[in-house]
Protein backbone atom coordinates (compact mmCIF):
# COMPACT_ATOMS: atom_id res chain seq x y z
CA UNK A 1 0.00 0.00 0.00
CA UNK A 2 1.16 3.52 -0.77
CA UNK A 3 2.31 5.45 2.28
CA UNK A 4 4.12 8.61 3.37
CA UNK A 5 7.57 7.09 2.76
CA UNK A 6 7.13 6.69 -1.01
CA UNK A 7 10.08 8.01 -2.97
CA UNK A 8 11.95 7.67 -6.24
CA UNK A 9 10.22 7.93 -9.61
CA UNK A 10 6.58 7.02 -10.23
CA UNK A 11 6.49 7.37 -14.00
CA UNK A 12 3.24 8.69 -15.46
CA UNK A 13 2.42 6.08 -18.10
CA UNK A 14 1.03 6.96 -21.50
CA UNK A 15 -1.87 4.91 -22.83
CA UNK A 16 -0.74 3.28 -26.10
CA UNK A 17 -3.28 3.21 -28.90
CA UNK A 18 -3.47 1.59 -32.31
CA UNK A 19 -4.06 3.90 -35.28
CA UNK A 20 -7.79 3.08 -35.15
CA UNK A 21 -8.01 4.28 -31.53
CA UNK A 22 -8.16 0.87 -29.83
CA UNK A 23 -5.87 0.27 -26.85
CA UNK A 24 -2.63 -1.40 -27.96
CA UNK A 25 -2.28 -4.09 -25.30
CA UNK A 26 1.04 -5.43 -26.57
CA UNK A 27 2.52 -1.95 -26.27
CA UNK A 28 1.07 -1.63 -22.76
CA UNK A 29 3.07 -4.69 -21.70
CA UNK A 30 6.23 -3.46 -23.40
CA UNK A 31 5.82 -0.01 -21.89
CA UNK A 32 5.47 -1.35 -18.32
CA UNK A 33 8.63 -3.42 -18.76
CA UNK A 34 10.48 -0.44 -20.22
CA UNK A 35 9.58 2.01 -17.46
CA UNK A 36 10.67 -0.43 -14.76
CA UNK A 37 13.91 -1.26 -16.60
CA UNK A 38 14.68 2.47 -16.78
CA UNK A 39 14.47 2.88 -13.01
CA UNK A 40 10.82 3.51 -12.15
CA UNK A 41 10.05 2.69 -8.53
CA UNK A 42 6.33 3.00 -9.26
CA UNK A 43 3.93 3.71 -12.12
CA UNK A 44 0.91 5.98 -12.38
CA UNK A 45 -1.83 5.15 -14.88
CA UNK A 46 -4.91 7.09 -15.95
CA UNK A 47 -3.23 10.41 -15.28
CA UNK A 48 -3.97 13.53 -17.30
CA UNK A 49 -1.18 12.66 -19.74
CA UNK A 50 -2.50 9.10 -19.89
CA UNK A 51 -5.59 10.35 -21.78
CA UNK A 52 -7.77 9.06 -18.96
CA UNK A 53 -10.69 11.22 -20.01
CA UNK A 54 -10.83 9.49 -23.40
CA UNK A 55 -11.30 5.99 -21.98
CA UNK A 56 -14.57 4.32 -21.09
CA UNK A 57 -15.09 3.10 -17.54
CA UNK A 58 -14.64 -0.46 -18.76
CA UNK A 59 -11.40 0.40 -20.58
CA UNK A 60 -10.05 2.15 -17.49
CA UNK A 61 -10.56 -0.93 -15.34
CA UNK A 62 -9.12 -3.19 -18.05
CA UNK A 63 -6.00 -1.01 -18.27
CA UNK A 64 -5.51 -1.08 -14.51
CA UNK A 65 -5.91 -4.86 -14.54
CA UNK A 66 -3.34 -5.27 -17.30
CA UNK A 67 -0.76 -2.97 -15.71
CA UNK A 68 -1.09 -4.30 -12.16
CA UNK A 69 -0.78 -7.87 -13.43
CA UNK A 70 2.36 -6.99 -15.37
CA UNK A 71 4.13 -4.66 -12.94
CA UNK A 72 6.61 -5.50 -10.22
CA UNK A 73 6.41 -1.98 -8.73
CA UNK A 74 3.51 -0.15 -6.99
CA UNK A 75 0.75 1.28 -9.17
CA UNK A 76 -1.11 4.53 -8.52
CA UNK A 77 -4.35 5.03 -10.44
CA UNK A 78 -5.84 8.40 -11.35
CA UNK A 79 -9.50 8.35 -10.28
CA UNK A 80 -10.46 12.02 -10.60
CA UNK A 81 -14.09 12.35 -11.65
CA UNK A 82 -16.88 14.96 -11.59
CA UNK A 83 -18.72 13.00 -8.91
CA UNK A 84 -17.76 10.85 -5.95
CA UNK A 85 -19.75 7.81 -7.12
CA UNK A 86 -17.62 7.36 -10.24
CA UNK A 87 -14.46 8.14 -8.27
CA UNK A 88 -15.28 5.51 -5.65
CA UNK A 89 -16.21 2.90 -8.25
CA UNK A 90 -12.89 3.19 -10.06
CA UNK A 91 -10.93 3.44 -6.82
CA UNK A 92 -12.56 0.32 -5.40
CA UNK A 93 -11.93 -1.58 -8.63
CA UNK A 94 -8.30 -0.44 -8.79
CA UNK A 95 -7.56 -1.37 -5.19
CA UNK A 96 -9.23 -4.76 -5.66
CA UNK A 97 -6.94 -5.34 -8.65
CA UNK A 98 -3.84 -4.65 -6.58
CA UNK A 99 -3.20 -0.93 -6.98
CA UNK A 100 -1.16 0.68 -4.20
CA UNK A 101 -3.19 3.88 -4.11
CA UNK A 102 -5.17 6.41 -6.14
CA UNK A 103 -4.75 10.03 -7.20
CA UNK A 104 -7.35 12.80 -7.09
CA UNK A 105 -7.20 16.27 -8.66
CA UNK A 106 -9.62 18.99 -7.53
CA UNK A 107 -12.49 20.01 -9.82
CA UNK A 108 -12.35 23.48 -11.29
CA UNK A 109 -15.47 24.54 -9.40
CA UNK A 110 -13.56 24.98 -6.13
CA UNK A 111 -12.95 28.66 -5.47
CA UNK A 112 -12.07 29.04 -1.78
CA UNK A 113 -9.68 27.35 0.62
CA UNK A 114 -12.64 26.11 2.67
CA UNK A 115 -14.18 24.50 -0.41
CA UNK A 116 -10.88 22.79 -1.25
CA UNK A 117 -10.46 21.38 2.26
CA UNK A 118 -14.10 20.23 2.36
CA UNK A 119 -13.71 18.54 -1.03
CA UNK A 120 -10.78 16.45 0.16
CA UNK A 121 -12.64 15.61 3.40
CA UNK A 122 -15.38 14.20 1.17
CA UNK A 123 -12.79 12.49 -1.03
CA UNK A 124 -11.25 10.71 1.94
CA UNK A 125 -14.68 9.62 3.13
CA UNK A 126 -15.67 8.33 -0.33
CA UNK A 127 -12.43 6.42 -0.87
CA UNK A 128 -12.50 4.75 2.53
CA UNK A 129 -9.22 3.05 3.39
CA UNK A 130 -7.60 3.65 -0.02
CA UNK A 131 -4.48 5.83 0.35
CA UNK A 132 -4.63 8.80 -2.00
CA UNK A 133 -2.41 11.34 -3.70
CA UNK A 134 -3.46 14.98 -3.73
CA UNK A 135 -2.71 16.31 -7.20
CA UNK A 136 -1.84 20.00 -7.09
CA UNK A 137 -1.75 21.13 -10.74
CA UNK A 138 -3.29 24.61 -10.95
CA UNK A 139 -2.10 25.22 -14.52
CA UNK A 140 -4.61 22.59 -15.65
CA UNK A 141 -7.22 22.45 -12.90
CA UNK A 142 -7.41 26.24 -12.38
CA UNK A 143 -7.54 25.51 -8.63
CA UNK A 144 -4.85 27.15 -6.53
CA UNK A 145 -4.22 25.17 -3.33
CA UNK A 146 -2.19 27.20 -0.83
CA UNK A 147 0.26 25.57 1.54
CA UNK A 148 -2.09 26.18 4.48
CA UNK A 149 -4.90 24.22 2.79
CA UNK A 150 -2.58 21.31 1.97
CA UNK A 151 -1.41 21.20 5.59
CA UNK A 152 -5.02 21.21 6.80
CA UNK A 153 -5.94 18.33 4.47
CA UNK A 154 -2.89 16.36 5.59
CA UNK A 155 -3.76 16.96 9.24
CA UNK A 156 -7.43 16.00 8.79
CA UNK A 157 -7.13 13.09 6.34
CA UNK A 158 -4.77 10.27 7.37
CA UNK A 159 -5.26 8.51 4.04
CA UNK A 160 -3.73 11.47 2.17
CA UNK A 161 -0.18 10.15 1.97
CA UNK A 162 1.34 12.00 -0.98
CA UNK A 163 1.32 15.35 -2.73
CA UNK A 164 1.82 15.35 -6.47
CA UNK A 165 3.38 18.78 -6.67
CA UNK A 166 2.87 20.54 -10.00
CA UNK A 167 2.44 24.15 -8.99
CA UNK A 168 4.43 26.47 -11.22
CA UNK A 169 6.27 28.33 -9.81
CA UNK A 170 6.18 26.13 -6.77
CA UNK A 171 9.61 25.68 -5.24
CA UNK A 172 8.72 27.88 -2.29
CA UNK A 173 5.71 25.66 -1.59
CA UNK A 174 7.99 22.61 -1.24
CA UNK A 175 10.21 24.52 1.18
CA UNK A 176 7.20 25.68 3.21
CA UNK A 177 5.74 22.18 3.44
CA UNK A 178 9.05 20.71 4.54
CA UNK A 179 9.53 23.47 7.12
CA UNK A 180 6.08 22.68 8.49
CA UNK A 181 6.86 18.98 8.81
CA UNK A 182 10.17 19.82 10.48
CA UNK A 183 8.14 21.82 12.98
CA UNK A 184 5.85 18.90 13.77
CA UNK A 185 3.25 18.64 10.99
CA UNK A 186 2.68 15.17 9.54
CA UNK A 187 5.24 14.56 6.79
CA UNK A 188 3.91 13.11 3.58
CA UNK A 189 5.68 12.12 0.39
CA UNK A 190 6.17 14.87 -2.20
CA UNK A 191 6.68 13.72 -5.77
CA UNK A 192 6.89 16.37 -8.47
CA UNK A 193 5.52 16.75 -11.98
CA UNK A 194 5.74 19.21 -14.86
CA UNK A 195 7.61 16.73 -17.02
CA UNK A 196 10.70 16.96 -14.85
CA UNK A 197 11.34 20.55 -15.88
CA UNK A 198 12.30 21.62 -12.36
CA UNK A 199 13.25 18.23 -10.94
CA UNK A 200 16.77 19.16 -9.89
CA UNK A 201 15.68 22.18 -7.88
CA UNK A 202 12.68 20.31 -6.48
CA UNK A 203 14.94 17.58 -5.12
CA UNK A 204 17.20 20.17 -3.52
CA UNK A 205 14.14 21.78 -1.88
CA UNK A 206 13.18 18.50 -0.21
CA UNK A 207 11.04 16.56 -2.69
CA UNK A 208 11.16 12.78 -2.48
CA UNK A 209 11.27 12.25 -6.22
CA UNK A 210 9.17 12.59 -9.35
CA UNK A 211 5.71 11.55 -10.47
CA UNK A 212 5.60 12.65 -14.05
CA UNK A 213 6.18 11.50 -17.58
CA UNK A 214 9.12 12.09 -19.89
CA UNK A 215 10.15 10.06 -22.89
CA UNK A 216 13.51 9.40 -21.22
CA UNK A 217 12.45 8.30 -17.72
CA UNK A 218 15.98 7.15 -16.97
CA UNK A 219 16.91 10.83 -16.60
CA UNK A 220 14.53 11.23 -13.69
CA UNK A 221 15.75 8.06 -12.00
CA UNK A 222 19.39 9.10 -12.37
CA UNK A 223 18.83 12.66 -11.14
CA UNK A 224 16.85 11.48 -8.12
CA UNK A 225 19.43 8.83 -7.26
CA UNK A 226 22.44 11.14 -7.57
CA UNK A 227 20.73 13.93 -5.61
CA UNK A 228 19.90 11.53 -2.81
CA UNK A 229 23.48 10.27 -2.76
CA UNK A 230 24.71 13.86 -2.34
CA UNK A 231 26.45 14.12 -5.72
CA UNK A 232 24.68 17.31 -6.80
CA UNK A 233 27.29 18.19 -9.44
CA UNK A 234 26.74 14.85 -11.18
CA UNK A 235 22.98 15.34 -10.92
CA UNK A 236 23.30 18.74 -12.59
CA UNK A 237 25.39 17.29 -15.42
CA UNK A 238 22.83 14.56 -16.08
CA UNK A 239 19.92 16.98 -15.94
CA UNK A 240 21.64 19.44 -18.27
CA UNK A 241 22.22 16.73 -20.89
CA UNK A 242 18.48 16.06 -21.12
CA UNK A 243 17.24 19.61 -20.55
CA UNK A 244 16.78 20.60 -24.24
CA UNK A 245 14.46 17.61 -24.74
CA UNK A 246 12.64 18.27 -21.45
CA UNK A 247 12.09 21.86 -22.59
CA UNK A 248 10.82 20.81 -26.01
CA UNK A 249 8.45 18.21 -24.59
CA UNK A 250 7.03 20.80 -22.17
CA UNK A 251 5.17 22.63 -24.97
CA UNK A 252 1.52 23.07 -23.97
CA UNK A 253 -0.81 21.13 -26.24
CA UNK A 254 1.95 19.19 -27.99
CA UNK A 255 3.78 17.61 -25.08
CA UNK A 256 1.99 14.27 -25.17
CA UNK A 257 2.34 13.96 -28.95
CA UNK A 258 6.08 14.64 -28.60
CA UNK A 259 6.39 12.09 -25.80
CA UNK A 260 4.53 9.39 -27.72
CA UNK A 261 6.53 10.06 -30.88
CA UNK A 262 9.77 9.66 -28.95
CA UNK A 263 8.58 6.50 -27.20
CA UNK A 264 7.64 5.06 -30.59
CA UNK A 265 11.07 5.98 -31.94
CA UNK A 266 12.61 4.17 -28.96
CA UNK A 267 10.56 1.06 -29.74
CA UNK A 268 8.55 1.23 -26.53
CA UNK A 269 5.13 1.66 -28.15
CA UNK A 270 4.23 0.59 -31.65
CA UNK A 271 2.41 3.77 -32.68
CA UNK A 272 2.57 7.43 -31.55
CA UNK A 273 -1.22 7.69 -31.88
CA UNK A 274 -3.31 9.82 -29.56
CA UNK A 275 -6.98 8.95 -29.24
CA UNK A 276 -9.13 11.68 -30.79
CA UNK A 277 -9.28 14.51 -30.10
CA UNK A 278 -5.53 14.87 -29.98
CA UNK A 279 -2.81 16.81 -31.72
CA UNK A 280 -0.26 15.23 -34.05
CA UNK A 281 3.22 16.39 -34.99
CA UNK A 282 4.19 18.06 -38.23
CA UNK A 283 7.19 16.78 -40.19
CA UNK A 284 9.11 19.84 -39.01
CA UNK A 285 8.38 19.03 -35.36
CA UNK A 286 9.40 15.40 -35.84
CA UNK A 287 12.68 16.57 -37.35
CA UNK A 288 13.30 18.82 -34.36
CA UNK A 289 12.72 15.95 -31.94
CA UNK A 290 15.12 13.70 -33.84
CA UNK A 291 17.78 16.43 -33.91
CA UNK A 292 17.44 16.95 -30.17
CA UNK A 293 17.69 13.21 -29.57
CA UNK A 294 20.93 13.03 -31.55
CA UNK A 295 22.54 15.90 -29.65
CA UNK A 296 21.31 14.45 -26.38
CA UNK A 297 23.04 11.16 -27.18
CA UNK A 298 26.27 13.02 -27.88
CA UNK A 299 26.03 14.80 -24.52
CA UNK A 300 25.38 11.52 -22.71
CA UNK A 301 28.37 9.90 -24.33
CA UNK A 302 30.56 12.64 -22.88
CA UNK A 303 29.12 11.80 -19.45
CA UNK A 304 29.70 8.08 -20.09
CA UNK A 305 26.00 7.36 -19.66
Amino acid sequence: MLDETANGVFTIAVTPFLPDGAIDWDSVDRMVDFYIAQGATGLTVLGMMGEAGKLTAEESVALVKRVTARSSVPIVVGVSAPGFAAMKALSDAAMDLGAAGVMVAPPGSLKTDAQIVAYYHNTAEALGSAPFVLQDFPLVTNVTIPTSAILQIVADCPTCVMLKHEDWPGLEKISALRAASDAGARRISILCGNGGLYLLEEMLRGADGAMTGFAYPEMMAQVVETCRSGDVTRARDIFDAYLPMVRYEAQPGLGLAIRKFTLAQRGVIAHPALRKPGAGLSDAAKGEVLALAERQQQALQKLAL
